[in-house]
């Protein structure tokens, strides 16, 4: 692999404390994360580990060789079943692979996973002001749907968060009308 090749792929359990450095200097260096102390790789593991290989919550990474340059995931929204076809996404890029196309990479490759998932609606929660995150959500149709204003306090700031959604490209109305027919 030459030294420009950047490759998205699933992370592994080995990309973890890099994922973790990202998130760290994330949250110290800004309000992006609402995260107050840093985290070591062993905290994070039982957060790691709601990530697999198919389904509807994925975690990627893109390196540049060894190097992981940022990640992005699909997560589970919220616990109850009536959410079920609902993720959270999140991308953090490591400050040196900003204004790249790093996240743009994540992001495609992450949504071309979802296709093939039962999954109708993404969301986002942007801490503003973050005009890039923004730019970049809007880039692969998220909407904006409201602020919550000032519901976290960080440092001793108040912090809003601009939520944001996008439906699906495919018809999940087919696979309601499919289950009918079928009887289920």
């Amino acid at each position: 692999m030459n030294k420009a090749t950047i490759e998205v792929a699933p992370a592994t359990a080995g990309d973890l404390p890099s994922i973790v450095d990202i998130q760290n200097h994330t949250a110290a260096t800004s309000h992006a994360r609402f995260a107050t102390r840093p985290f070591s790789a062993e905290e994070r593991c039982d957060w790691f580990e709601q990530f697999a290989a198919s389904g509807p919550y994925r975690i990627l990474v893109a390196r540049r060789g060894e190097q992981v340059l940022g990640y992005a995931c699909s997560q589970r929204y919220r616990d109850q079943e009536a959410f079920r076809e609902t993720v959270e996404v999140s991308i953090g890029l490591h400050d040196g692979s900003k204004g790249q196309g790093i996240g743009t990479s994540l992001y495609r490759q992450l949504f071309d996973l979802l296709d093939d998932e039962p999954v109708h609606t993404v969301l986002a929660g942007i801490a503003i002001p973050n005009n890039a995150s923004v730019a970049l959500h809007r880039k692969f149709g998220f909407v904006e749907i409201g602020v919550f204003h000032e519901y976290a306090l960080k440092n001793g700031q108040y912090i809003s968060s601009l939520w944001m959604e996008r439906l699906q490209p495919h018809a999940p109305s087919d696979r309601v009308t499919a289950s009918r027919v079928a009887g289920r």
